[in-house]
């Protein structure tokens, strides 16, 4: 709590730990797990191979990466997080956190896994025996405190059979509150085609949300294929915020929250102050075009987020106050995205506090919103 206001994290990160999938994995995958590898080439970073491959060409999958992570490769605050870095990122230096920012629920999305599910080719067993390993180590990893941490489940996307039958398991078996997806699919998919109703389904029948979160260091970005994958910083700007402006586009105009008007879509890590211009567009083009192009739709496009989805908003927004003007207060909540470089931990609640909104916005934002979208008991 800070500041008389109880805090949901809605996407804070852990990091995984190097031993994970030996301690995790399906024994009949182990010699194919994820292995981490050191790299002095690329400046002796932990590199992530899965089946002797990278997940992504040219692309590093980053584990424990320390300049990274505490922002050391930036020459900044890289000791804020010490105290995290000494204790390995264990669960009680995930609290300790917690503790410093005033964040008394988090729910918690991956750091390596968030780029390990990015190869086409994957064997599909094998993506689903990843997934399981790292999503029974988030277990663990929860029950230092399982009123305060709570997982969000990775699934495989190389089969939906596979990912509704981890969703599934992650649902009953380990109490996961939402399914973890990137926001850009493999090559040649896309979220509104039938293939992917089992999944929604599924979901919507058991109450479990789905968070969509993009990544800059791998994944499939055409338009982003001039930049290269030398320079972080333009990749950086441009992968979370148009990655989640086209699936939000996937998920609302393509019919998937007509056909499962209970399904709950959080759109994660990519700021908000698109939010109302994107929406306002939908509403335009729907109008002029949704009779011939998107004719199952009932309604504009806007009122399907307003209905059925959240999106992410970090401390140091500066336009948070006029997504509120603009949208309402009731799709917005609050994230830390601690521990990574791009956080600002441990200010980040406190800037957060320096917006300009009504009291009660405030607490929907860090609190109500957050309760309602997970399910979690407040």
């Amino acid at each position: 709590m800070k500041n008389g206001c109880k805090i949901i994290d809605s996407d804070m990160h852990i990091m995984e730990p190097l031993d994970l999938w030996e301690k995790y994995m399906d024994p009949r995958f182990k010699e194919r797990a994820p292995r981490p590898v050191r790299v002095p080439t690329r400046g002796d970073l932990n590199l992530l191979l899965i089946d002797g491959k990278e997940p992504r060409q040219n692309s590093p999958t980053l584990v424990h990466d320390v300049r990274m992570i505490s922002g050391k490769r930036n020459n900044t605050r890289g000791d804020v997080i010490d105290f995290a870095r000494k204790q390995g990122f264990n669960a009680k230096s995930q609290l300790e956190a917690m503790d410093i920012e005033g964040i008394d629920v988090a729910v918690l999305f991956p750091t390596a896994c968030l780029h390990i599910m990015t190869m086409p080719d994957m064997d599909p067993l094998l993506a689903e025996a990843i997934c399981r390993a790292y999503n029974d180590w988030l277990y663990d990893f929860c029950q230092e405190n399982p009123k305060r941490l709570y997982g969000a489940a990775l699934l495989p996307p190389h089969d939906v059979s596979l990912a509704v039958r981890e969703a599934k398991r992650a649902r009953d078996k380990l109490g996961f509150v939402t399914a973890f997806l990137r926001a850009t699919p493999l090559p040649g998919q896309t979220w509104f085609s039938v293939y992917w109703e089992p999944l929604w389904a599924q979901l919507e029948e058991t109450g479990m949300t789905v968070g969509f979160h993009e990544c800059t260091n791998s994944g499939h970005y055409p338009h982003l294929e001039r930049f290269g994958m030398g320079n972080r910083l333009l990749r950086h700007i441009c992968t979370h915020v148009t990655g989640q402006m086209v699936t939000m586009v996937d998920i609302i105009v393509g019919g998937v929250l007509e056909r499962f008007p209970q399904l709950k879509v959080g759109f994660l890590e990519c700021n908000c102050g698109w939010a109302p211009a994107w929406l306002q567009r939908m509403d335009r083009h729907w109008g002029q075009l949704g009779k011939n192009d998107a004719p199952l739709l009932t309604m504009k496009p806007s009122e399907y987020f307003k209905r059925q989805c959240v999106i992410g908003c970090e401390g140091d927004e500066a336009d948070v106050g006029f997504v509120v003007q603009q949208i309402g207060d009731d799709n917005l909540v609050f994230s830390s995205d601690y521990p990574h470089s791009d956080s600002d931990f441990p200010k980040a609640t406190q800037e957060f506090f320096h917006q300009e909104m009504p009291g009660d916005s405030r607490k929907k934002i860090l609190w109500d919103n957050c309760v309602k979208f997970y399910g979690i008991d407040g």
